[in-house]
């Protein structure tokens, strides 16, 4: 499409897809969307974007990026090539709101201008049938750090969608900002960056494990490192033999601690962790206290990549797929344990072990995907947490699947990484570490692949990697 143009969007849901080519250099790049009222946001929660990634209405949500490292195209459509990034959201248009007239779909650049950026695009795909009815191509980008790039809008009661390919010197706080939302930070007065329009259009197998949970604590799982003076006395005998040894003393699930005020401003900010920079102190960051929530998105990949691809077969990788989101913790006194649905070991926030998992999200399609909660209001009382997740069925490994993961502390900026090409046949990926050093916790960005012997569990293979030493025996959901 030409920049200007615009085409009907005959489909009740569709799938926008932001494009780019990364390399040295490159900046990182965020989809956004705002929904629009007369030209402005009713509201902050109007605008969907990495620290806000779902519409309250269901309508829009942003499902996150993912890494091409190979040719042939995103989904069987996208012309992304090597070494390509998509970042997508996803919008139900019957579910938006009848008095929301448009929705921007943004994009803004952290690290560097659009001008570094090659490659950029959006496309606009039917979300049943994955068939491309709009792609606009941005040609001439320069020193913008925000871009709209295109917009969903209503006309004679039908959707269009209309390429616009408008940039902004002032980043994603100057284009929030301009459509009515409140930051937190300051920012310049945005100032759309004009751009000459395009002359030429874009071109059209082993056993599989039992899964375990921890045995009842032996002599062989006591901790090493000998408990403080103040120290709580040993914990009751678990009522149910398979039960953690902390989590067998607790209940059903506790409520989430209460949100922020909506009213509060929009936090921009964000940590992201690579392979270069992969560690965070969240003393730095502002998060020392409230919760510290953790989330798990994942996405079926569409072709064999990685291991899988050489051996010259597919990864099994089905509509049932089910991943399960776990956490190894040691407290401060010595007592070890994991935080799994496995057991129905949920863990609480309010109580030992401080950790709670929110529940079991059997698909990954789920916008809150899964999440652990951390109450850092007790960080003394933590040592260390291994945060890991296991493959329970509908996959043979991580090679056909990409996840990305949030670690969003109440105050503070929020913490994302993805995990990357798995090139090993995987069924568990340790994701981070968390480590109390003095008055600090310290987030180190695992994304560490660990393929189980044979016989062994994904748990306890979590377990030998990181030094835990507990007893493990079969369990189920």
């Amino acid at each position: 499409m030409l920049k200007g143009a615009n085409l009907p969007v005959p489909a009740a849901a569709v799938r926008v897809e932001l494009g780019w080519r990364t390399g040295p250099g490159v900046p990182d790049v965020d989809a956004s969307a705002l929904l629009l009222v007369s030209g402005k946001v009713r509201d902050d929660e109007d605008f969907v974007f990495y620290n806000q990634p779902a519409h309250p209405s269901g309508a829009v949500r942003l499902d996150g990026k993912r890494v091409v490292t190979g040719g042939g195209g995103v989904d069987g459509g996208a012309r992304a090539g090597t070494g390509a990034v998509v970042d997508t959201l996803r919008v139900d248009l019957a579910r938006v709101e009848p008095a929301v007239e448009r929705i921007v779909l943004a994009a803004s650049a952290d690290g560097g201008d659009f001008g570094r950026v090659p490659g950029l695009y959006v496309r606009v795909l039917d979300a049943a049938s994955g068939a491309e009815i709009a792609r606009y191509d941005s040609r001439d980008a320069t020193v913008e750090t925000a871009f709209l790039l295109g917009e969903l809008y209503r006309r004679q009661g039908a959707w269009k969608f209309r390429a616009v390919g408008q940039g902004y010197d002032s980043g994603l706080a100057g284009l929030a900002t301009d459509f009515g939302i409140a930051v937190d930070e300051p920012r310049q007065h945005p100032t759309p960056t004009p751009t000459p329009t395009p002359t030429t259009p874009a071109p059209a197998s082993a056993a599989a494990p039992e899964p375990t949970i921890p045995a009842a604590p032996s002599a062989t799982s006591v901790p090493s490192a000998p408990p403080v003076s103040s120290a709580p006395s040993a914990p009751p005998a678990p009522a149910v033999p398979s039960a953690p040894p902390v989590a067998a003393s607790i209940s059903a699930p506790a409520p989430f601690p209460a949100p922020a005020p909506a009213s509060a401003p929009v936090r921009l900010t964000k940590v992201t962790l690579t392979k270069d920079t992969p560690s965070v102190s969240l003393s730095k960051q502002g998060g020392t206290s409230g919760t510290l929530r953790v989330n798990l998105n994942w996405r079926v990949r569409q072709q064999s990549k990685g291991w899988a691809a050489k051996l010259g077969r597919s990864v099994a990788a089905h509509s049932d797929l089910d991943l399960d989101l776990c956490a190894l913790y040691e407290l401060s006194d010595g007592r070890k344990g994991v935080v799994q649905a496995l057991g129905n070991a949920f863990g609480a926030v309010d109580r030992p072990p401080y950790i709670l998992l929110d529940g079991d999200d059997r698909s990954g399609a789920s916008s809150g995907g899964e999440n652990l909660t951390i109450n850092l209001d007790h960080k003394d009382r933590l040592r260390r947490i291994v945060i890991f997740v296991t493959i329970y069925e509908g996959a043979r490994s991580f090679a056909d699947l990409d996840a990305t993961v949030t670690l969003e502390p109440r105050l503070g900026a929020p913490i994302e990484f993805s995990l990357g090409e798995c090139t090993v046949p995987s069924t568990v990926c340790a994701l981070a570490l968390i480590t109390h050093t003095g008055a600090d916790l310290v987030v180190q960005r695992e994304a560490r692949f660990l393929v189980p012997r044979r016989g062994v569990s994904p748990q306890r293979t979590v377990d030998h990697a990181y030094g835990w030493g507990m007893n493990w025996t079969p369990g189920r959901k």
